[in-house]
């Protein structure tokens, strides 16, 4: 179950950052030349599901990796800029944060 939820964080994370990315797009589509509204009708409700889900995951893995209030806020505060999901993501899994299983023990070698 752990490493269920882990991975959905990191494609929620990822998820997000590319509804970000397309309504961005359809913001400039909407506001530049063609004053297109479609692209806003349909990634703003995409971009807004994923944002809520990005935000219930990482409720979900900061209670399960038992993380700290520090960064489970960073966590939270990087679903609003756009691509820090991305920039969060890697910084956690650099530090061991989304580890799902212990890590390996090395071999130990006689002294002597």
């Amino acid at each position: 179950m752990r490493e269920k939820i882990t991975k959905l964080f990191v494609a929620a994370a990822v998820a997000e950052a590319c509804s970000w990315l397309a309504l961005l797009v359809g913001m400039a589509v909407k506001y530049g030349p063609p004053g297109n509204e479609i692209g806003v009708k349909i990634f703003g409700p995409i971009h807004g599901g994923l944002f809520v889900a990005y935000g219930v995951l990482v409720l979900a893995v900061a209670r399960l990796h038992r993380w700290r209030a520090w960064p489970t806020l960073v966590a939270l505060a990087c679903s609003v800029p756009p691509f820090a999901t991305l920039v969060f993501e890697r910084w956690a899994a650099r530090r061991g944060m989304l580890r799902t299983a212990p890590a390996p023990e090395r071999p130990r070698t006689p002294v002597g």
